[in-house]
């Protein structure tokens, strides 16, 4: 068996993150030697690491400083591969390869369609992202786009071998996750449906129109909207949940370490978003048997969801349209087994076999 390692800034609470524990634990459960290098060993999702996968502290005070730790790690254990996410983290691995001089392949995953996050950035990195896929990302043995939609926007930028896989969000230890119990008053016998959302508070996640689609439903029928994450965005939130009068309607968690049970007791998850590389989400909530409503945002949400078959689609930035979507998914929605069984097209056993074939690897 091989040896592979997974390459991250660090285990703080987001999709891609998560994302790439779950594949460093798929390769183990395979039977491979699996390194996760970290630069900074810190997050909430150190504590899910599995017992199979040793974790490389690089203990850098930056990313960029990381690049000569990671160089000497890959001179010294030579893995097959190392496999990186996100932007900032797949240019190290690839200046960390060259500096190293070994033969370990590089994949880069590439987990948000780039063009659009460049066009609505503020941050130079961000908007400079684009170029320096181009420039560098060739070098790579592989670039992964996690839906069909990104690998299309990187084909588009030149990387005309960029490929898609889909992220692994079925685990046994989500399908274990979404039993355990949920002690929250809102979830309790008789109350009011909660709408759910999850995700960064961020401009990306658009939750300002999440938040007034909710004003519009409230008036309606009795429920209530939880959104689970933390960001930058929490006092305008904040703000804005307080000037629409919602404050008691309207809970803002944080993060939890187990959002599947929230998820499988809540009425609707709603994905608001402005853009996504894939929706991890949408799979998560129906894993748990949940309805969803989500924007036709680029790029994932309408091939999760096969252009509105398994949930209903509303565009960007409309209000009105989630409100309407909202009301009639709590009205009549879907049911439970026919959600799971889609669920299972996004498999950690099916995304692993996948990327095993990257390097002719036996998918057994």
């Amino acid at each position: 068996m091989a040896k592979f390692a997974f390459f991250l800034m660090d285990l703080r609470g987001g999709g891609a993150e998560r994302v790439m524990l779950n594949l460093a634990r798929g390769f183990g459960d395979r039977g491979h030697e699996v390194h996760l290098v970290l630069v900074r060993a810190e997050g909430p999702y150190l504590s899910q690491v599995p017992p199979q996968v040793k974790v490389v502290r690089l203990e850098a005070r930056r990313l960029l400083l990381s690049v000569f730790a990671l160089a000497n790690y890959l001179r010294r254990e030579r893995p097959a591969a190392l496999i990186s996410a996100l932007e900032d983290t797949n240019i190290i691995a690839l200046w960390a390869q060259r500096l190293a001089r070994v033969r370990t392949e590089v994949v880069v995953t590439v987990h948000n369609t780039l063009s659009r996050e460049a066009r609505s950035s503020t941050q130079l990195k961000r908007r400079l992202a684009p170029t320096l896929a181009r420039w560098f990302y060739p070098w790579a043995k592989a670039v992964v786009g996690v839906s069909e939609g990104v690998a299309a926007d990187l084909r588009q930028m030149g990387l005309r071998r960029a490929i898609a896989i889909y992220n692994p969000i079925v685990t046994p230890e989500v399908l274990e996750q979404v039993h355990a119990p949920l002690d929250h008053p809102w979830f309790g016998a008789g109350e009011p449906p909660v709408i759910l959302a999850v995700g960064r508070l961020e401009a990306q996640k658009d939750f300002d129109t999440l938040v007034r689609a909710f004003a519009q439903v409230h008036p309606q029928r009795p429920c209530r909207l939880m959104i689970l994450g933390e960001g930058d965005e929490r006092s305008r939130l904040e703000a804005l949940i307080a000037q629409l009068g919602l404050t008691e309607a309207v809970a803002l968690p944080g993060f939890v370490e187990n959002p599947y049970i929230y998820m499988r007791d809540a009425g609707v998850l709603v994905l608001s978003s402005a853009w996504e590389g894939f929706g991890n989400v949408l799979v998560e909530a129906m894993v748990a048997g949940t309805p969803v409503v989500s924007t036709d945002c680029e790029s994932g949400p309408a091939e999760i969801l096969a252009g509105g078959e398994y949930g209903r689609l509303v565009p960007v930035g409309d209000a009105d349209a989630m409100a309407q979507a909202i009301a009639l998914t709590l009205a009549t929605p879907d049911p439970p087994e026919r959600l799971k069984a889609h669920a299972m097209t996004f498999s950690l056993d099916r995304a692993v076999t996948e990327y095993l074939r990257i390097f002719g690897e036996s998918s057994v």
